[in-house]
């Protein structure tokens, strides 16, 4: 209940056309947090899953070992791509072994990305708030380690 308060408190400040760009930036995170992708401090992962993608099943573990063994590096943010929000948000993210939090809004527009239409697709957002790679299919904690090291 909490979450749905603090993602129509976000939709309604939204609305009130009172953000600078920096706010435009700001996403509300699963764990009711929010984070800045347009100056994140750190390199972030994000991932684009669904409950019925199964490479997207098989990916997730990678996906938390990564964000588990570098969280002092970089942060790995889900993005489901059904849209679901609140309790059942929940209940898939639990059902699918995800760890790491995940965003209510998807934020391709930040980078001018059109809708997505391969799953799984990863980005991978610089600590300066640059996409600096886009991936299409299932990744492992190694291929992602060697791009995020070359950094």
């Amino acid at each position: 209940m909490i979450r749905i308060i603090y993602l129509v408190s976000f939709m309604l400040i939204g609305c009130s056309g009172e953000y600078s760009s920096n706010e435009h930036s700001q996403f509300l995170l699963t764990n009711s947090k929010t984070v800045n992708l347009m100056s994140p401090s750190k390199v972030i992962v994000i991932n684009y899953w669904a409950t019925w993608c199964a490479p997207c099943r098989k990916e997730i573990p990678e996906l938390n070992e990564l964000d588990h063994q570098l969280s002092d590096r970089l942060d790995v943010i889900g993005v489901n791509f059904d849209g679901v929000v609140g309790e059942q948000l929940d209940q898939q993210m639990a059902k699918l072994g995800i760890k790491f939090d995940n965003l209510y809004i998807d934020p391709r527009h930040i980078w001018g990305l059109d809708a997505v239409t391969v799953l799984p697709e990863t980005l991978i957002i610089d600590s300066k708030g640059q996409l600096i790679h886009r991936l299409l299919g299932p990744q492992t904690k190694s291929s992602l380690e060697t791009l995020i090291n070359a950094l």
